[in-house]
């Protein structure tokens, strides 16, 4: 099936906050705790997609990977946000990147970082416990700048930043 990446409208806020769910299960289950996908967090996710979706930012870049209708993938770049104690290394940052493990392989998340970022600078955190994402970042000219954070809301999960 052919992948469109395309940009969303408020109306896939719905299908990219279960998106953003179902991509945080296949990538996180085993080191998040028991109950972590509660009602209220699912409840956020769609909270957070409707807002970003409906207050649209020239400085902010959101595109979605489509497979006949259904979304498979999205990525999310903006603006860098300082994160701890670590000053920002360059100017964008990739918030979030995920596609359905079924379409793993297919070009959707290459697709889609280009769309998002292009080839130019920025950074990024990923889960050290993520190897296939880090396999993917190094592709395409990240590198570990050393410095690591443990995420509040997911205190098993590491993170790690990523600068090009």
């Amino acid at each position: 099936m052919e992948i469109t990446i395309r940009e969303p409208s408020a109306a896939d806020a719905g299908p990219l906050a279960a998106l953003h769910v179902e991509t945080w299960r296949e990538s996180y289950a085993h080191l998040l705790p028991a109950g972590f996908f509660t009602r209220e967090f699912i409840e956020g996710r769609h909270r957070m997609w409707r807002h970003v979706l409906a207050d649209a930012r020239p400085d902010m870049t959101v595109r979605v990977a489509d497979a006949g209708g259904d979304l498979v993938g999205f990525a999310w770049a903006g603006p860098t946000v300082t994160s701890g104690e670590a000053p920002p290394r360059r100017e964008r940052q990739l918030y979030a990147i995920y596609v359905a493990a079924a379409h793993h392989g297919t070009g959707a998340g290459q697709s889609l970082l280009e769309a998002v970022l292009g080839a130019g600078p920025a950074e990024l955190w990923v889960a050290k416990e993520n190897p296939r994402a880090i396999a993917f970042y190094r592709r395409n000219g990240f590198e570990f700048d050393g410095i690591e954070q443990i995420d509040p809301t997911a205190p098993r999960i590491t993170d790690a930043r990523m600068v090009r």
